[in-house]
């Protein structure tokens, strides 16, 4: 480390306190210091200097430049003699390591205690052997010691400081200010969110309550027609047509359709209500597996089309709802099924990386396009296509499944290829952990 000495100075009376204090003004002036620096610097010093006025004679002040890798700083070690203790001390030492970079109390052997300061140059400022030698220049003339221009100096630069002060105050209540109108302005926009958000709550429970109504409503009146239609297809009154028998079977086909409708929506309002309990028991996936397959079988019409069950394994240990994972499985199946003309139908069951479960249903259909994925899991949405026109549907079936998934602790997950078949996968928690569902209508 390369250490200059620039200047020495005594510290034996009042009127050396002056000088010391006005050394280091101007050496910081002559370093480019900014004027607060200046001050800083003079002030740190002549607080230092004052705890060695009168203790000792020899007391000094010693200004050096120290090189700190490629910059350099202003060092400025004092004297204060043997004895460094008491409240104005203490006092000195807060002060200097407030306004300085670096101030450190050190007791060197055979001399008095001393304080070392230092202060890093301002950015840029070089120190060579030319300016070293044009700084000695200026520090041989030495500088006027009054003591009524120095206290003249020091009101000037108090004076400075507290406009200084002033200014800042005054901006900070402008900028109080504006923060006061920014939060107004926040407080307001929160209350019309909110009250925008409880006309949202209501319009939901509104429909939520509406749907359950009309759900209720229909069901009786489509029971009796789908009753009647049964009783008029067994011929309980007499032989029918053949033109009679075509018109009953739409009528029992459309009941029926209208009747899958509106359980869909009764168990969307449900849903939706808070409605649905979860019942977590022990599940036996492979029966399970067995009870579906039982209940789908009579559903495959296609004899091109095979529904297999790939039985797990060994039982994973899974509790949750078995009464909702059928009920989504049935939908993933029975969707399957609709859009399969050829191949098979695969229903299995993984355990993933992370623990959980996997329960796919895999065809070989007409599959889904990519910017439809998410269209399939909207309400009441259906995507366009020939086998549409066959295999109607209500569009609730899929988003249906998602809200059960969610309330389950899971999540349903889909891949698909146009035209070579399509994969959902109801992934599943080992252990139902408590709902978890909220209504998302972002991913509806």
């Amino acid at each position: 480390m390369n250490v200059t000495r620039i200047l020495q100075v005594g510290i034996d009376s009042e009127q050396d306190l002056v000088a010391v204090r006005q050394r280091a003004r101007q050496i910081a002036a002559l370093l480019n210091y900014g004027a607060q620096d200046q001050v800083r610097i003079a002030t740190a010093v002549s607080e230092v200097a004052r705890c060695a006025c009168g203790r000792a004679r020899g007391g000094r002040a010693v200004f050096t430049l120290r090189q700190e890798g490629a910059g350099h700083a202003l060092q400025i070690d004092i004297s204060v003699g043997e004895v460094a203790t008491g409240e104005q001390f203490d006092a000195a030492i807060v002060t200097a390591r407030r306004l300085m970079d670096g101030c450190a109390v050190v007791q060197r052997e055979r001399e008095a205690v001393v304080v070392s300061m230092d202060k890093l140059l301002p950015r840029g400022e070089q120190i060579d052997a030319a300016r070293l030698a044009a700084l000695g220049d200026a520090l041989a003339v030495g500088v006027e010691q009054n003591t009524f221009h120095e206290l003249r100096v020091q009101n000037q630069e108090l004076a400075q400081a507290l406009a200084e002060l002033r200014e800042r105050q005054d901006e900070l209540l402008d900028l109080t200010r504006e923060l006061e109108d920014t939060n107004r302005g926040v407080v307001a926009l929160y209350a019309e969110i909110e009250e925008k958000a409880e006309g949202l709550r209501r319009a939901d429970a509104m429909k939520s309550r509406f749907l359950s109504n009309t759900s209720h409503e229909l069901r009786t009146p489509l029971s009796s027609i789908r009753a009647l239609a049964k009783l008029l297809l067994d011929r309980m009154d007499g032989e029918l047509t053949p033109e009679q028998e075509r018109q009953v079977n739409f009528i029992a086909t459309a009941a029926t359709d209208l009747s899958a409708l509106v359980n869909d929506l009764l168990d969307l309002a449900k849903i939706e209500a808070g409605k649905v309990d979860i019942a977590p028991t022990p599940v036996d996936v492979g029966a399970l597996f067995s009870s579906l397959k039982g209940m789908l079988r009579p559903l495959v019409a296609n004899p091109e089309v095979e529904l297999v069950f790939e039985p797990p394994e060994r039982e994973p240990g899974l509790v949750a709802d078995e009464g909702k994972i059928a009920q989504i499985l049935r939908n993933f199946i029975f969707n399957s099924l609709k859009f399969t003309e050829r191949g098979q139908v695969t229903v299995s069951m993984a355990t993933l990386d992370d623990g959980a479960l996997a329960f796919s249903v895999t065809d070989t259909g007409i599959g889904i396009s990519g910017e439809n994925l998410q269209l399939i899991f909207e309400e009441f949405s259906q995507i366009e296509h020939p086998l549409q026109g066959r295999a109607k549907g209500t569009g609730l079936g899929l988003p249906l499944c998602r809200k059960l998934a969610r309330m389950l602790g899971g999540e349903v997950e889909v891949n698909s290829t146009l035209g070579e078949g399509s994969t959902f996968s109801l992934i599943l928690p080992l252990r139902y952990a408590g709902r978890t569902m909220a209504i998302d209508e972002g991913s509806r």
